[in-house]
């Protein structure tokens, strides 16, 4: 009898030894949101046209679940309202990270999505795209709207800016799921706006985060994807918006590579 309970106690050690040293991601529950960049690596993050796959691979959570939908903005418009089950992977005015949102806390209100320990947003590309579709999306500064106290109390379809939007979804997150790291990721470099343009998305974005107090990971400036050398040649992108294979590689690398050095 005393030999068995001094097996039993060893073998509880050498378990308890080797789940402390697994790395800390293995023990993580990730969800992502985003847009089609994002869908196109598959709600199960296995499809190596997007980054979430390679991502997942990489960094190994214990487990790894995308909420994006091709199509999807940042920002709201005035006509839109809680809805989680359209899917129309184009732009539409439901189409945005608050619904996303809502998808997530339904799943795991309904036990289907185990409480996050990561969120990871990655989203603007179509925001910074289709600005005649999103109005406001720049009428508003993140200074300007982290002032704005009563804004929370609005409905989302009251909320139109990207700053807005960026503050009213993260806060949802944050009360939501107030032990979750979250993490926003600005949209990547594109043939179909400027530089510029990407980058005043990526700044607004980012000062967003600051003012959350929330890591940020600057694709704009720091990914792999550059309009530059997809205007000349497509390298790192099938149409210069949506990665290819090797830009999905290089991107979901690059971003398990900085979440880990975040999380220790």
């Amino acid at each position: 009898m005393k030999g068995q309970r001094k097996i039993l106690l060893v073998f509880c050690l050498l378990l308890a030894v080797g789940l402390a040293a697994q790395s800390p991601q293995r023990r993580l529950h990730v969800v992502l949101l985003g847009d089609s960049n994002t869908w196109i690596g598959g709600d199960d993050c296995d499809q190596p046209r997007g980054w979430n796959k390679w991502f997942k691979d990489e960094f190994q959570p214990l487990s790894c679940r995308s909420y994006a939908r091709s199509g999807a903005t940042w920002t709201n418009t005035e006509r839109t309202e809680y809805n989680t089950e359209e899917n129309v992977e184009v732009l539409s005015d439901n189409n945005v990270i608050y619904n996303q949102i809502n998808r997530l806390l339904k799943a795991v209100e309904e036990g289907q999505q185990t409480t996050p320990d990561v969120i990871v947003v990655m989203a603007g590309t179509n925001d910074m795209w289709f600005t005649g579709k999103r109005p406001g999306v720049f009428a508003m500064t993140a200074e300007e709207a982290f002032v704005d106290t009563a804004m929370l109390q609005r409905p989302a379809n009251r909320v139109l800016s990207l700053a807005g939007s960026v503050r009213y979804g993260c806060d949802m997150l944050k009360s939501s799921f107030p032990h979750a790291r979250l993490v926003l990721i600005t949209p990547m470099q594109t043939t179909k706006v400027s530089v510029e343009l990407a980058e005043r998305t990526g700044n607004v974005i980012e000062a967003c985060g600051k003012q959350l107090g929330v890591d940020v990971i600057r694709l704009d400036k720091e990914g792999c994807v550059s309009r530059a050398q997809e205007l000349k040649r497509k390298t790192h992108t099938a149409d210069g918006v949506h990665t290819n294979e090797a830009g999905a590689r290089c991107v979901g690398k690059f971003v398990a590579r900085r979440l880990k050095e975040v999380i220790q």
